[in-house]
């Protein structure tokens, strides 16, 4: 099969829709499939390093998040005759924006099934970036313009269930799968918390606690960080190692000194997946995390990989990742300061809970296997192309119309 995606993001650009990406792709390469990624150049981005195809197309800079980047269409053109002679069998975009208009028109173009990706949670998302204007007009804009875009495609595919109810409730009537993103466990499966303690200076018994995110406004770190302040007058050489990058991070460290934490908190800033990051997971007794609007929650699974136990909230995906993982893994709290606090300081000071906590947590992440759910979205995209994915570029005329009933893929 012969696959073509399209995304406004992609590495060296960190999230988990890169990680995403990059997953999926190598597994299917691995399982001797054909991927070609369209993806937006950045400055600095250097020659890929992948087992797959990547264009690499100019893009401009984005004034509301100077992390991304806007995919220039007229660039892509230059493509569009080699794209004609690739003979894909369907085109897969993985973002909205520009990749989903300019993705439609390569399906089209080339006579294939286009499926979509839903990643993120647009609702509790957009307002963040666009504060002038209120946050219910956001909401509903995100509403629209989600049901809209979804509506578009022959098929999407989303990381939980509670994110596919999210898409039924605005009215999206396209046919959907739930497939999760899967985590390579040889790469998770190794880590020395001890050399990421040693590069940082920290001694080797001072109890860390480790977030990994992007810092973002709707990642609910400002909570963890009050969940830290009460953490600390039980334990006062407690330290949180937050992971990332983001438009939050100069709000949440000012938090950080305004509560009296900048001494019990390190800002890595983005860690490499050469080893750099699942040093930092290991560094920890235990990784906390309380967003609201993940739709999967990618770095839970990384974290229970690495035998590191969780203490979570929750809500949406984060609740299908943790499903049977609590008191075997994780400790699932409610988002309350005092009760997520004493669950920390619990894994923090109880080493049988700890050693039994890393136990479960190692066998939980084993059934997310990336090449596994690789699969499940080989047969999503053998479904689409009704048995006609076979490099002809023809679309079965059971597909060929939008918008057919839901229920024909189900979840």
């Amino acid at each position: 099969m012969r696959v073509l995606m399209i995304s406004d993001v992609y590495f060296p650009r960190v999230t988990g829709v890169s990680t995403s990406i990059q997953t999926f792709a190598r597994e299917f390469i691995d399982q001797g499939h054909s991927v070609t990624l369209i993806a937006p150049e950045y400055a600095g981005s250097g020659s890929d390093d992948e087992p797959f195809e990547i264009l690499r197309i100019p893009s401009r800079y984005l004034p509301i998040d100077p992390e991304d980047r806007i995919l220039r269409p007229r660039r892509l053109r230059r493509h569009h005759d080699y794209l004609a002679a690739a003979e894909f069998d369907l085109v897969h975009i993985q973002t909205p924006f520009l990749a989903h208009y300019l993705g439609l028109g390569l399906a089209q173009r080339l006579d294939v099934p286009v499926i979509e990706s839903y990643h993120t949670f647009f609702e509790q998302y957009l307002h963040h970036y666009v504060p002038w204007l209120p946050s219910a007009w956001m909401r509903w804009a995100a509403r629209r313009f989600s049901a809209a875009q979804c509506n578009d495609v022959d098929a999407i595919a989303v990381p939980s269930r509670a994110m596919l109810e999210v898409l039924e409730r605005y009215g999206v009537h396209t046919p959907a799968r739930v497939i999760p993103t899967g985590i390579e466990l040889d790469q998770f499966s190794r880590g020395d918390g001890a050399r990421f303690r040693a590069r940082h200076g920290i001694a080797a018994d001072r109890p860390v606690l480790v977030h990994v995110s992007r810092l973002a406004f709707e990642k609910n770190i400002d909570f963890v960080l009050r969940v830290l302040a009460r953490i600390k007058t039980r334990i006062p050489e407690v330290l949180l190692v937050v992971v990332g990058e983001g438009p939050a991070r100069a709000e949440l460290e000012a938090q950080a000194r305004d509560l009296g934490l900048a001494d019990n908190t390190l800002f890595t800033g983005y860690l490499d997946r050469d080893g750099s990051l699942e040093d930092c997971y290991r560094a920890g007794e235990a990784f906390v995390f309380a967003s609201r609007t993940e739709t999967q929650g990618l770095v839970l699974l990384e974290a229970m990989a690495l035998g590191v136990p969780v203490v979570s909230t929750a809500v949406m995906g984060t609740a299908e990742v943790l499903a049977g993982a609590d008191d075997k893994g994780a400790l699932i709290v409610p988002e309350d300061e005092q009760v997520f606090a004493d669950q920390a300081v619990r894994v923090l000071s109880d080493t049988e809970l700890r050693t039994r906590l890393a136990r479960g947590a190692e066998a939980h992440a084993q059934s997310w296997s990336a090449p596994a759910l690789a699969e499940r979205m080989l047969g999503f995209y053998a479904e689409v192309c009704g048995g006609g994915c076979d490099g002809r570029g023809q679309q079965s005329s059971d597909m060929a119309g939008r918008g057919t009933p839901e229920g024909q893929f189900g979840g």
